[in-house]
Protein backbone atom coordinates (compact mmCIF):
# COMPACT_ATOMS: atom_id res chain seq x y z
CA UNK A 1 0.00 0.00 0.00
CA UNK A 2 1.48 3.38 -0.95
CA UNK A 3 2.36 5.77 1.83
CA UNK A 4 0.08 8.71 2.52
CA UNK A 5 -3.10 7.10 1.20
CA UNK A 6 -5.56 6.49 4.06
CA UNK A 7 -7.69 3.38 4.23
CA UNK A 8 -11.18 3.75 2.84
CA UNK A 9 -13.88 3.94 5.49
CA UNK A 10 -17.49 2.95 4.99
CA UNK A 11 -20.47 4.41 6.80
CA UNK A 12 -22.75 2.15 8.85
CA UNK A 13 -25.65 2.99 6.50
CA UNK A 14 -23.59 1.87 3.50
CA UNK A 15 -22.64 -1.38 5.23
CA UNK A 16 -26.29 -2.15 6.08
CA UNK A 17 -27.34 -1.35 2.51
CA UNK A 18 -24.66 -3.66 1.08
CA UNK A 19 -25.54 -6.59 3.35
CA UNK A 20 -29.31 -6.23 2.90
CA UNK A 21 -29.00 -5.87 -0.89
CA UNK A 22 -26.67 -8.85 -1.04
CA UNK A 23 -29.09 -11.01 0.91
CA UNK A 24 -32.16 -9.77 -0.96
CA UNK A 25 -30.65 -10.23 -4.44
CA UNK A 26 -28.79 -13.42 -3.39
CA UNK A 27 -25.38 -12.08 -4.42
CA UNK A 28 -22.19 -13.77 -3.31
CA UNK A 29 -19.41 -11.79 -1.64
CA UNK A 30 -17.38 -11.22 -4.81
CA UNK A 31 -20.38 -10.01 -6.80
CA UNK A 32 -21.40 -7.64 -4.01
CA UNK A 33 -17.84 -6.30 -3.71
CA UNK A 34 -17.73 -5.65 -7.44
CA UNK A 35 -21.20 -4.05 -7.53
CA UNK A 36 -20.58 -1.71 -4.57
CA UNK A 37 -16.86 -1.14 -5.33
CA UNK A 38 -15.65 -2.54 -2.01
CA UNK A 39 -11.97 -3.44 -2.13
CA UNK A 40 -12.21 -6.93 -0.60
CA UNK A 41 -14.96 -9.53 -0.47
CA UNK A 42 -13.75 -10.65 3.01
CA UNK A 43 -14.78 -7.25 4.31
CA UNK A 44 -18.36 -7.89 3.18
CA UNK A 45 -18.26 -11.34 4.77
CA UNK A 46 -17.30 -9.80 8.11
CA UNK A 47 -20.06 -7.17 7.73
CA UNK A 48 -22.60 -9.95 7.13
CA UNK A 49 -21.38 -11.90 10.17
CA UNK A 50 -21.71 -8.81 12.37
CA UNK A 51 -25.12 -8.01 10.86
CA UNK A 52 -26.43 -11.52 11.59
CA UNK A 53 -25.08 -11.70 15.15
CA UNK A 54 -25.60 -8.13 16.39
CA UNK A 55 -28.10 -6.67 13.95
CA UNK A 56 -27.76 -3.46 11.92
CA UNK A 57 -26.68 -1.52 15.02
CA UNK A 58 -23.57 -3.71 15.25
CA UNK A 59 -22.20 -2.25 12.04
CA UNK A 60 -22.07 1.21 13.66
CA UNK A 61 -19.69 0.05 16.43
CA UNK A 62 -16.04 1.09 16.02
CA UNK A 63 -13.95 -2.10 15.92
CA UNK A 64 -10.47 -0.88 15.06
CA UNK A 65 -7.59 -0.92 17.52
CA UNK A 66 -5.96 -3.30 19.93
CA UNK A 67 -7.11 -4.47 23.31
CA UNK A 68 -6.17 -2.24 26.21
CA UNK A 69 -3.41 -3.84 28.25
CA UNK A 70 -4.62 -2.31 31.51
CA UNK A 71 -8.29 -3.25 31.33
CA UNK A 72 -8.04 -6.32 29.10
CA UNK A 73 -11.08 -5.22 27.11
CA UNK A 74 -11.20 -4.50 23.44
CA UNK A 75 -11.63 -0.92 22.42
CA UNK A 76 -15.20 -0.31 21.30
CA UNK A 77 -16.22 -3.94 21.29
CA UNK A 78 -19.04 -5.30 23.42
CA UNK A 79 -18.25 -7.91 26.05
CA UNK A 80 -18.61 -11.49 24.90
CA UNK A 81 -20.67 -12.48 27.96
CA UNK A 82 -23.52 -10.60 29.59
CA UNK A 83 -22.56 -8.90 32.85
CA UNK A 84 -24.79 -11.21 34.97
CA UNK A 85 -23.19 -14.35 33.52
CA UNK A 86 -19.71 -12.93 34.08
CA UNK A 87 -20.53 -12.10 37.71
CA UNK A 88 -21.92 -15.62 38.25
CA UNK A 89 -18.75 -17.15 36.81
CA UNK A 90 -16.56 -15.00 39.04
CA UNK A 91 -18.59 -15.99 42.11
CA UNK A 92 -18.40 -19.68 41.17
CA UNK A 93 -14.64 -19.37 40.63
CA UNK A 94 -14.21 -17.85 44.11
CA UNK A 95 -16.36 -20.58 45.66
CA UNK A 96 -14.32 -23.31 43.94
CA UNK A 97 -11.05 -21.73 45.07
CA UNK A 98 -12.31 -21.66 48.66
CA UNK A 99 -13.44 -25.30 48.39
CA UNK A 100 -10.06 -26.26 46.97
CA UNK A 101 -8.25 -24.54 49.86
CA UNK A 102 -10.53 -26.29 52.36
CA UNK A 103 -9.83 -29.70 50.83
CA UNK A 104 -6.07 -29.07 50.86
CA UNK A 105 -6.21 -28.14 54.56
CA UNK A 106 -8.35 -31.20 55.30
CA UNK A 107 -5.89 -33.46 53.49
CA UNK A 108 -2.99 -31.96 55.46
CA UNK A 109 -4.85 -32.62 58.75
CA UNK A 110 -5.62 -36.21 57.76
CA UNK A 111 -1.97 -36.84 56.84
CA UNK A 112 -0.85 -35.34 60.14
CA UNK A 113 -3.23 -37.62 62.07
CA UNK A 114 -1.94 -40.65 60.14
CA UNK A 115 1.66 -39.72 60.96
CA UNK A 116 0.80 -39.40 64.66
CA UNK A 117 -0.96 -42.77 64.60
CA UNK A 118 2.08 -44.41 63.00
CA UNK A 119 4.40 -42.95 65.62
CA UNK A 120 2.23 -44.32 68.45
CA UNK A 121 2.38 -47.86 67.04
CA UNK A 122 6.19 -48.01 67.24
Amino acid sequence: MPKGIPNKRYTPEFKVMVVETMRKEKLNYCEAARQFEVSDSKRIASWERIYLTEGPEGLAVERRGRASAASGTRKGRPAKLPLKVEEDLIAENQRLRAENDYLKNLQALVLEDERKARKKRW
